[in-house]
């Protein structure tokens, strides 16, 4: 059977994209004969019959509907035509999502919002109806952790309901890897959802125009049909009746629906608190939180949950939330209490002090925590230190008095002891007695010093760290309270500059009230001093305790600490030099008066007893003691560059030398009585042929002088060049002064000692010449014919060899010194007693010149110019020989006398002896 017309066909329709239920107006040709031709209509696949209506064969209205398919044909079916085709195509947009109280101009189909508004088992809250994607584009997210991003942002949230929300959060975290051009998509969107808001109401009225215009064209028809019946007229108003009808039906409504909406509201009560309380159990928790965190020490968990509970609820205005909120800010404050109590605390480590002001400052407590623990540290210090002191003032006051070793012996001990390390504390000997040994003073300021430098450096590190903020934040990073708290500390730097002093004076005043009490006023030793004095502390104590300051400034100078702050150090260090030295110098004064007992009178071949060994080998010790006190550390000048010390020094070194030369007079004077000979002894390795008659002269005083005399020539000549020569080298710049001084006294005494002894050793000699000559009643004028040389001059020639044997035992070089003056003082008594004589006789005058003449020949080689010319003089007194027989006598005689006296005469011959030098 054929049809009557031709197929429907689509040309156009308008408009030709819309969402689903959007009305469009489908225009083409033999698109049915009218409403009851029209058997089918689809548009993208969706039956849109039901909405459908015909206006004339070429146009036909209606509303799309929900299509799977997002672009598609029209098609029209006809009873005439049948199925049609079309040349046009619809483009169906994704619906847009309408809130429940969003205004809509159409009928919104409930079905896709159901499961959101009654669904009770996802528990959604009102909050996640708002939508999940404000960009509108494709989430890409990266790897950032949550951490760092909030330590990126701190106080902030990448939640964009957050009252803290922060874009860039949000950007980070959800789009990281996003491209710019979908960003810039997402901007258009962000601008299309704002333009649309805020269309408001009138956005609304333009979107549902063409329902208003239906509705108004819906009552203009009925109002038109009624009046054309007369029904308006018969029955009243239609108006009225209509208003009437939708208010009865708006009541039925509400009363159907209000049962539902109040279980509605109900449910949404019940679940919204649900979710508050599932939301918020953070909070609600976190009292009990704190509470275990803080007894197990995790500090650190606690300050992140208080940090995240301030940022959320901080200014909430909820009760419920202001109330348990309340209850962590109890918690925290107990928190930042004890915290506070810890950092306090003392002892305490570096590491624990920076970890408590970190939580504090985090945990945002009042004041300045850092600065209270610096404080702290300061006064915990200061009284360690003085208890240092009191604890060895009270161990003085019950008789733990240290006993002091002889110095000697210290100062080896000092040398073994072991070093110190630098910037750490004090390594005591092994051997513990040496701390029992040691004075009071010395251990007391080991143990000062030691105090100092364990506490005083992670005091310096701790300000360090204060002013460079590293106190405050681990990673350096520059948030405000950080900048602040930096600002802070640099205003600051006079109060510690200020503590450090404190800390180094009261250092160097303890010291001081310990070993230079006469350097504190009367007020300072009243605080620091206390100590017993009486026996003062010898140098090579001192020396230990320079060596312990030193170490002690050395060790606060590798912190870096400011020379001026460590100036008080440097002075102290240079007054304990001075007194160290002038110690030194009186203690070996003293130990010089003690040689004298050790003189045991054994001389050796040079004629020299132990004596100047000892004092030089005393002096030379001293010197090496005060090589280290007197060495110039980096910072430290030379005292002796002083011009006081140099003149105290150089008057010290004086008057060691003068007691030295004390003591050889006192030995000199020292009687028979005096004299301890149980330790005398003779030089047996000697090959003097006098030593054994050593021990005999030992206990003589003119022996006893010759050695004093014998050992002044060797101090003149060699120990005091020696000793010039050793202050000279350890810096002394006064010891041609103090050398030339010393030879004087000493040149003095030996003048003095020489004279004593010739005048013991020639007056009897010389006493005996005149008895001798006129014995017998012997006369010049009357006299026989020589025979030979009279007994009284081979006497005196007998004491001369006597004296000669006895300084010879003792000095050979004394010899020629002592005989020649015995000599001039026989000379000169022979030409007086040549001179008194009235006249001479001839065998008188030949006698006369006879034992003159013997005389001069026996002592020849001990003559001086003074002897030669008594000599001369005693010979001019005499008559001349006249004839050539007394000449040829008195030769015969002298060569008889010469004969007769050989072996005697042989000690007066030059090469009578060799010594033998060992």
């Amino acid at each position: 059977m054929s049809r009557a017309r031709q197929p429907p066909l689509v040309t156009g329709i308008s408009p030709n994209e819309g969402a689903p239920w959007t009305k469009v107006t489908i225009r083409g040709e033999n698109l049915g004969t009218g409403p009851n031709d029209l058997i089918g209509l689809s548009i993208c696949g969706h039956n849109c019959l039901l909405t459908a209506e015909w206006m004339s064969a070429s146009k036909i209205v209606c509303r799309v509907g929900p299509a799977k398919d997002d672009k598609g044909e029209i098609i029209v079916t006809t009873k005439s035509g049948g199925l049609g085709t079309s040349t046009v195509s619809f483009k169906l947009l994704k619906p847009e999502r309408i809130g429940i109280l969003d205004q809509s101009a159409v009928w919104v189909d409930e079905l896709n919002y159901y499961d959101m508004r009654t669904d009770r088992n996802k528990g959604i809250s009102p909050l996640s109806l708002r939508p999940a994607n404000p960009l509108g584009i494709d989430f890409d997210k990266g790897k950032v952790p949550l951490k760092d991003l909030e330590n990126m942002f701190p106080g902030m949230s990448g939640d964009f309901t957050s009252e803290n929300f922060s874009a860039t959060w949000y950007l980070i975290e959800n789009h990281s890897s996003t491209g710019f051009e979908h960003l810039r998509v997402a901007v258009g969107n962000l601008k299309k959802q704002a333009s649309k808001k805020n269309e408001g109401s009138l956005a609304y009225v333009k979107g549902g125009l063409s329902t208003f215009f239906e509705a108004q064209d819906a009552l203009a028809s009925i109002h038109q049909k009624l009046e054309s019946d007369g029904t308006e007229k018969v029955e009243g108003s239609m108006t009225q009746r209509l208003e009437n009808v939708l208010n009865r039906a708006s009541e039925t409504a509400d009363t159907l629906f209000q049962e539902v909406l109040g279980r509605k509201d109900k449910a949404d009560s019940t679940r919204n608190a649900l979710n508050v309380l599932q939301r918020f159990k953070f909070l609600f928790n976190l009292p009990l939180n704190i509470e275990r965190n803080i007894q197990k020490g995790d500090y650190d968990v606690v300050i992140n949950d208080y940090e995240k509970a301030k940022s959320l609820f901080g200014n909430t205005e909820v009760p419920v939330f202001k109330k348990v909120y309340s209850e962590v800010e109890t918690r925290i404050e107990a928190l930042r209490k004890l915290l506070m109590d810890k950092l306090l605390e003392t002892p305490s480590t570096l590491h624990d002090q920076k970890r408590y002001i970190r939580y504090l400052s985090d945990l945002h407590a009042p004041g300045d925590p850092a600065w209270q623990c610096i404080i702290a540290q300061h006064k915990w210090i200061l009284q360690l230190m003085q208890n240092c002191k009191e604890d060895f003032i009270k161990e003085q006051k019950v008789g733990g008095v240290g006993l002091e070793l002889d110095r000697s012996s210290a100062l080896k001990k000092i040398s073994l002891s072991a070093p110190v390390k630098r910037g750490g504390s004090f390594q005591k000997p092994k051997d513990d007695s040496w701390h029992y040994k040691s004075p009071q003073q010395v251990r007391f300021v080991e143990k000062l010093s030691d105090v100092v430098i364990s506490q005083l450096p992670n005091f310096w590190k701790l300000w360090i760290s204060y002013v460079n903020g590293s106190l405050f934040s681990e990673t350096g990073e520059k948030s405000g309270q950080v900048e602040k708290l930096k600002k802070n500390a640099r205003q600051r730097q006079n109060d510690f500059k200020a503590m450090i002093e404190e800390v180094t004076r009261r250092l160097v005043q303890l010291v001081r009230g310990a070993l230079l009490p006469s350097s504190l006023t009367e007020l300072q030793l009243r605080q620091y001093g206390g100590w017993d004095t009486k026996t003062p502390l010898s140098g090579c104590w001192l020396t230990q305790v320079i060596h312990t300051v030193r170490l002690s400034h050395e060790a606060l100078s590798a912190l870096e600490i400011p020379n001026d702050l460590l100036q008080v150090i440097q002075d102290l260090l240079q007054d304990l030099r001075v007194h160290c030295l002038l110690t030194t110098l009186q203690h070996t004064e003293e130990d010089v008066k003690r040689l004298a007992k050790k003189e045991d009178w054994v001389v050796d071949n040079e004629g020299i007893t132990s004596l100047p060994a000892q004092f030089e080998q005393c002096m030379v010790q001293m010197l090496q003691s005060l090589k280290e006190p007197m060495e110039c550390k980096p910072g430290e000048i030379n005292i002796l560059n002083l011009d006081v010390v140099q003149d105290k020094a150089c008057e010290q070194c004086v008057s060691i030398m003068k007691v030295f030369i004390k003591c050889l007079e006192q030995l000199s004077i020292k009687t028979d009585g005096d004299i301890d000979t149980s330790h005398l002894s003779v030089d047996l390795a000697s090959p003097d042929l006098f030593g054994s008659i050593k021990e005999d002269f030992s206990s003589k005083p003119e022996q006893r002088l010759l050695i004093i005399l014998s050992n002044c020539q060797y101090l003149e000549r060699h120990t005091f060049l020696n000793l010039a020569e050793h202050l000279e080298k350890n810096g002394f710049t006064t010891a041609e002064k103090i050398i030339r001084v010393s030879i004087e006294a000493l040149r003095q005494l030996d003048e003095y000692l020489f004279e004593t002894y010739i005048e013991k050793k020639s007056d009897p000699i010389v006493g005996s010449l005149e008895p001798g000559i006129y014995a017998g009643y012997f006369d010049w004028k009357d006299c026989l014919l020589p025979t030979g040389v009279r007994s009284y001059l081979k006497e005196a020639l007998v004491s001369i060899i006597s004296v000669h044997a006895e300084v010879f035992t003792i000095s050979k070089e004394l010899v020629t010194r002592v005989l020649s003056k015995i000599i001039e003082a026989v000379a000169e008594e022979m030409s007086r007693l040549m001179q008194c004589v009235s006249s001479f006789s001839k065998n008188g005058a030949l006698q006369a010149r006879l034992e003159i003449c013997a005389l001069l020949d026996a002592i020849e080689l001990y003559l001086t110019s003074e002897s030669r010319s008594s000599f001369k003089q005693a010979l001019e007194a005499l008559p001349q020989l006249q004839s050539g027989a007394d000449k040829k006598l008195l030769e015969e005689l002298l060569n008889k006398f010469k004969s007769s006296m050989k072996l005697q005469l042989n000690c007066f011959k030059p090469a009578s002896f060799q010594p033998v030098k060992r």
